[in-house]
C-alpha cells in the first residue's frame, strides 16, 4: 500500500460510513414499527440491487459464493437482526452485541479455515465472552432475552458471511460494491417467503396497504445509505490502506449506535450493561492491537 496515513477527506469518509451505520440501528426500529421485520429486509435488499446493478458488471465469481454470501450475511444476520429489535432488544445495545461477530468469525476461521489462535486473540475472546455474560444476565423489561439471543445469533451469521467473504477474495482484485449489489438479488425472495410464513400475508398486505413516507424513508437509508454508500466507501478505502488502518474505526459504531439510541429513544443502560460493554469493547482491543504488545513485551523479555 502507497498511502499509510489516512488523508482528511478520507478521514471525513470513514467518519460518515460510522455514522450511517452507528444510525442505522435507530432506522431499522423505525421501519419494524411500520413493515413487519422480515418484509423489511427483503425490500431493503430489493430496492439496493435495483437500480444499481443496471450500471455495474456482476464479478466474476462462482454463484454459489452469491448465495452463500447472501444467505448468510444478508438474509441470516439481517433477519435476526431486525426480529431482535422488533421484539424489543434496544437499539444501541444491538448496536454493542452484533460486535461479538468478530470472535466468532475468529472461531469459525479457526474450525473450516483452519487458522490458528494468537494469544491476544484467546484473551480478547474471554473478555469479550465475559461481557457477553454479563449483558445477557441482565435481560428483563428494558432487554427481553429473545432480544439479546436473536442479535447473538445475527453475530453470528456475519462471521458466517465473514467466511465466505475469504472465499471470494481468492477470485482476486474485484468490485466489492458491485458483488454486494449483485449478491443482493439473494435476499428478497428467500425473505419475503419466510415474512409470508412467519408474519403472514394479512401482516404483509396491511404494511403495504399502509406504507408511509417513514417507511419508504427507512427502507431507502438502509438499502441506500447503510448497504450501498456504507459499503461502497468502506470496500474502497481498505483496497488503498492496509487494513489495520481502517477496520478499527468500526470500534466507533456501538458509540453512535448507544448515543442515538439515549437520543432519540431514550434508551437507558443499567451499570451492568456499561460493565458487559466495556469488557466487550476491551475484548475487540485486545484482539485487535494485543498482538503488538504482547511482542513488544516478549521482545523485551
Amino acid at each position: 500500500m502507497t498511502h499509510v496515513n489516512l488523508r482528511p477527506k478520507d478521514l471525513l469518509l470513514i467518519l460518515t460510513v460510522i455514522l450511517v451505520w452507528g444510525v442505522n440501528f435507530a432506522v431499522i426500529k423505525v421501519g419494524v414499527a411500520d413493515v413487519p421485520p422480515l418484509m423489511l429486509g427483503g425490500l431493503r435488499f430489493l430496492l439496493a440491487a435495483f437500480p444499481a446493478l443496471l450500471f455495474l458488471r456482476a464479478p466474476k465469481v462462482p454463484i454459489r459464493l452469491y448465495v452463500l454470501y447472501g444467505m448468510t450475511i444478508s438474509v441470516g444476520q439481517f433477519a435476526l437482526l431486525f426480529t431482535a429489535i422488533h421484539v424489543g432488544m434496544p437499539t444501541g445495545l444491538a448496536s454493542l452485541v452484533l460486535q461479538s461477530q468478530a470472535f466468532f468469525t475468529m472461531v469459525f476461521a479457526a474450525f473450516w479455515l483452519k487458522e490458528s489462535w494468537h494469544a491476544n486473540q484467546l484473551a480478547g475472546l474471554v473478555l469479550a465472552a465475559g461481557g457477553l455474560v454479563l449483558i445477557g444476565s441482565a435481560h428483563g423489561l428494558s432487554m427481553p432475552l429473545a432480544g439479546f439471543m436473536l442479535t447473538i445469533a445475527a453475530a453470528a451469521m456475519w462471521a458466517c458471511g465473514n467466511i465466505v467473504t475469504r472465499a471470494v477474495g481468492r477470485y482476486g482484485p474485484m468490485n466489492q460494491l458491485a458483488f454486494v449489489v449483485w449478491a443482493s438479488l439473494v435476499p428478497p425472495i428467500p425473505l419475503l417467503l419466510l415474512s409470508a410464513w412467519l408474519e403472514g400475508p394479512p401482516a404483509m398486505a396491511a404494511a403495504l396497504a399502509h406504507f408511509s413516507w417513514t417507511a419508504f424513508g427507512a427502507v431507502a437509508y438502509l438499502a441506500w445509505a447503510a448497504t450501498l454508500f456504507g459499503y461502497g466507501v468502506w470496500t474502497a478505502l481498505l483496497s488503498r490502506y492496509p487494513a489495520n488502518r481502517i477496520a478499527p474505526f468500526s470500534l466507533l459504531v456501538p458509540l453512535v449506535g448507544l448515543t442515538t439510541g439515549w437520543v432519540v429513544f431514550g434508551e437507558v443502560l443499567q451499570p451492568v450493561h456499561f460493565a458487559g460493554g466495556a469488557l466487550l469493547m476491551a475484548g475487540l482491543l485486545v484482539n485487535l492491537f494485543g498482538g503488538r504488545l504482547f511482542a513488544r513485551l516478549k521482545w523485551q523479555t
